[in-house]
């Protein structure tokens, strides 16, 4: 198994300590003044003080643009529930509220995106069957 690293800014750590520890609940790693280590899903994110990265909504999901670039991850649809649940009661102000897209189709999946504290765009997506992951 891999796992993936993504580093990127972020404009401030308490603030992201509380959506990515808190919110989230992805466990801290190391750390320094100027960055944070984040259990993303099984994934690691370093979080480092800087400018994020320029977004643009050009990236089409069915009838809606959404931020392009962006990071995310893929859950098994028991645990996006969950997540999508903990952050609509939390108030998050979503990009693209949680749904279902494909329903019936190969590649059934449920999918959310929504800026963490520092403006970066995030999907979460979660699939009943992760062996559709990959399907057409």
């Amino acid at each position: 198994m891999s796992i993936f690293h993504l580093a990127y800014n972020v404009t401030d750590l308490d603030a992201a300590r509380a959506f990515y520890g808190d919110l989230l609940g992805c466990r801290e790693g190391r750390s320094t003044d100027t960055w944070i280590d984040y259990d993303f899903f099984g994934h690691q994110i370093s979080l480092h003080l800087g400018t994020p990265f320029a977004t643009a909504s050009t990236g089409h999901v069915g009838e809606h643009l959404v931020p392009m670039p962006h990071l995310g991850v893929i859950l098994p649809k028991q645990d996006w529930d969950v997540l999508a649940k903990r952050l609509q009661d939390s108030a998050v102000d979503f990009v693209l509220a949680p749904f279902t897209r494909f329903a019936g189709e190969p590649g059934e999946q449920s999918t959310m995106f929504f800026r963490d504290p520092s403006g970066n765009p995030i999907e979460i997506k979660g699939f009943a069957n992760m062996d559709g992951v990959f399907a057409s």
